[in-house]
């Protein structure tokens, strides 16, 4: 039986579709990555995953159950780690574990031993007395972390795990998801916008304005754009990419500050770039197949220039108000 199975599942708040009819599945065992930029329709995703939200149309099931119509029995069988903390932080790290199971019926016989299981796996045993108030963030991660697994749920939602968290806090808490894998017959289903967090999960889906574009693989989806990236720095944007196009063949646009273009064996076009462009060259770089090159092949644009366009018209609208 899949972990959770979705079929063109949908939600609208008013005239805005926020998730246009996706379907997936998610094996058991299964690390599933949802990845896009802020505004995407991830979280919204999750939340009517999690019955915290009502789906507009369409169906899904987590753990065998229906999140319409078995939501008492979906909320028992999965783990939930919000973007934002939830943590009590005048409680000590042990009582809002004990909180939390009290809440979800977690017996008294076995609690002990889960509560110790849990914080010694991500490293908090030694601190459980300690008020969750002196806790740095990465910390508070980890806690939630150990909260959602108090209960030995199916399923695990991590909604930006590491969203705010400093590169080696990051790094920490994948080393703590992965050692799951090892000690937690567990699926994982994450949602992130950091390209190199979603190279940790078996499979991921890329969504980009509320729909599904492609779900595989990371070493797949890669594979599958075939080419090099090339980005190059001139005087002049608007004539590179005219020059690109009208003596190689090749369409470019501006990406991250950088004339940015797909050709196959990078390495080997950039002599011809410097001797035939017919303008000069200030700097150049090329990189394998990326989960961020994947993304622009489905959808036209980089995860980061994405996120600057929603923001960028949030603002706007701001402004128009």
């Amino acid at each position: 039986m899949a972990a959770v199975t979705v079929t063109d599942l949908r939600k609208t708040y008013g005239k805005v579709e926020a998730v246009k009819g996706v379907s997936f599945e998610v094996a058991a065992g299964e690390v599933f990555g949802f990845l896009g930029p802020n505004g995407a329709g991830k979280t919204t995703t999750i939340s009517m995953l999690c019955t915290l939200a009502d789906p507009t149309g369409g169906s899904a099931a987590v753990a065998g159950y229906d999140v319409v119509k078995e939501r008492d029995r979906v909320r028992r069988n999965i783990g939930l780690v919000f973007q934002d903390p939830t943590l009590d932080g005048y409680l000590s790290a042990e009582q809002n574990l004990r909180f939390h199971a009290e809440l979800y019926g977690v017996p008294k016989s076995v609690l002990p031993e889960r509560l110790r299981q849990v914080m010694e796996m991500v490293a908090l045993w030694d601190r459980k007395d300690a008020k969750v108030m002196t806790f740095s963030g990465g910390m508070k991660r980890r806690l939630e972390i150990a909260r959602g697994l108090l209960h030995s749920p199916r399923v695990l939602f991590l909604d930006e795990p590491t969203v705010g968290l400093d590169p080696q806090t990051r790094a920490a808490i994948w080393g703590y998801i992965n050692r799951l894998r090892l000690t937690e017959d567990i699926t994982i289903f994450m949602t992130t916008h950091y390209m190199d967090e979603a190279e940790y999960c078996d499979r991921i889906a890329i969504i980009d304005h509320g729909e599904l574009v492609v779900v595989d693989s990371p070493e797949a989806l890669k594979a599958g754009v075939g080419k090099d990236r090339v980005q190059i720095h001139t005087a002049d944007d608007e004539q590179a990419i005219a020059a690109l196009r009208d003596r190689f063949g090749l369409e470019a646009a501006v990406r991250e500050g950088a004339v940015t273009f797909a050709v196959a064996s990078g390495e080997e076009f950039v002599p011809r770039l410097f001797a035939e462009l017919g303008l000069p060259i200030r700097s150049v770089s090329v990189s394998r197949p990326s989960l961020d090159d994947v993304f622009m092949a489905h959808t036209g644009t980089t995860i980061r220039d994405a996120e600057a366009d929603d923001g960028n018209a949030w603002v706007k609208a701001m402004v128009r108000r």
